[in-house]
């Protein structure tokens, strides 16, 4: 019995069948990097469009009046909204950084492990509605309080809750096992590890996290109105925190910028509730993003501070990338030992 052997290319040694092969695989390739390219390349653009359309509207209805703490401005609303989101990720991070920590290093793999990712699962598909109800019966009537900012702020909390601790589960389960491992070799516990080694390394992606968080307590609507209220008097020269008109006093109503966009869209309250609306949501987007790029920020900062690195990157002539200086605070394989035992010594 013959066999016939296949025909091989002089150049590249392959056989014809192989290369017909790579050549349509390399086809392949270049044609769902294309598809890809295209579909990431869509929705940039149906989000820069949409962001831009909002802040140009946003620009056409403005009025001096608009940027005022009176009843004709919104920056009472702009201030109920900054307040707001950072009571909300007080509690959020409180709560779910140290849940995503026991996820990721502490909670075994059995069925009690199981119920508790699906029942974060299932906190996480909650209308934003029903959340709001639950804040209502439980916040409001149970306590038997108004509406008030910090119901609104637990409300979004529980929203949030699901994300903060699957994204920083998330975070340490993403490094390598090395970082861990090198840790305890040097004689680490399990807890200093996790609090001088994984989270320094996993806090850029941890704040993606946090980010997400804020960005939906910016958003928030219809968990806010049966909690925080759709009313809003405060007066600037109060210092008695506990006063119902203190801007401080989380116990008082105060309406954020997204539901007074719903309320001149809906009610139309004001002869000029259309350009009050359009503008509110345009400095919405704004201090959206102006937080997004905030936060990116110090965590770069910060980041590079614990990792002993400049946060600026140097650059030579040529346009190469310089290597940091190593400084004394500079971690290296050399020093590291020493520091860890140093920092020992210094906690005990």
């Amino acid at each position: 019995m013959t066999t016939v052997a296949p025909e091989i290319h002089g150049k590249t040694g392959l056989s014809q069948s192989m290369e017909m092969r790579i050549k349509r695989a390399k086809q392949v390739n270049a044609l769902m990097t294309g598809v890809f390219a295209g579909i990431g390349g869509f929705f940039l653009f149906l989000v820069i469009a949409l962001a831009a359309y909002i802040v140009i509207r946003g620009a056409m209805s403005f009025d001096p009046n608009f940027l005022t703490f009176t009843s004709k401005g919104i920056m009472n609303q702009v201030f109920n909204t900054i307040y707001l989101v950072f009571l909300s990720l007080i509690v959020s991070v409180a709560l779910g950084v140290p849940a995503g920590i026991y996820m990721a290093e502490y909670a075994p793999e059995n069925r009690l492990t199981g119920f508790i990712r699906i029942s974060i699962e299932s906190l996480s598909s909650l209308p934003s509605i029903v959340v709001g109800l639950f804040g209502y019966l439980v916040f409001i009537l149970m306590v038997g309080q108004q509406w008030n900012l910090l119901a609104g702020a637990l409300a979004v909390s529980i929203l949030n809750l699901p994300l903060v601790t699957t994204e920083t589960e998330a975070a340490i389960r993403a490094l390598p096992k090395d970082m861990t491992y090198g840790s305890a070799a040097l004689g680490a516990t399990h807890w200093t590890t996790i609090t001088r080694v994984l989270l320094p390394a996993a806090l850029p992606h941890l704040m993606t996290g946090v980010v997400l968080a804020a960005e939906r307590g910016f958003g928030e609507a219809a968990a806010l109105l049966y909690t925080a209220g759709m009313s809003t008097n405060i007066n600037w020269a109060s210092t008695d925190i506990t006063s119902p008109t203190n801007p401080f006093n989380p116990m008082r109503p105060g309406e954020t910028l997204s539901l007074h966009v719903w309320a001149m869209r809906t009610e139309a309250v004001e002869p000029n509730a259309v350009d009050i609306a359009n503008f509110s949501a345009a400095v919405l987007v704004l201090i959206a993003l102006a937080f997004s790029v905030l936060a990116r920020y110090i965590t770069k900062r910060v980041h590079a501070s614990m990792a002993g690195l400049s946060h600026k990157t140097k650059r030579n002539k040529k346009g190469a990338v310089e290597e940091p200086a190593v400084s004394e605070e500079t971690i290296t394989a050399s020093n590291f030992t020493d520091r860890f035992h140093d920092n020992k010594k210094e906690d005990q």
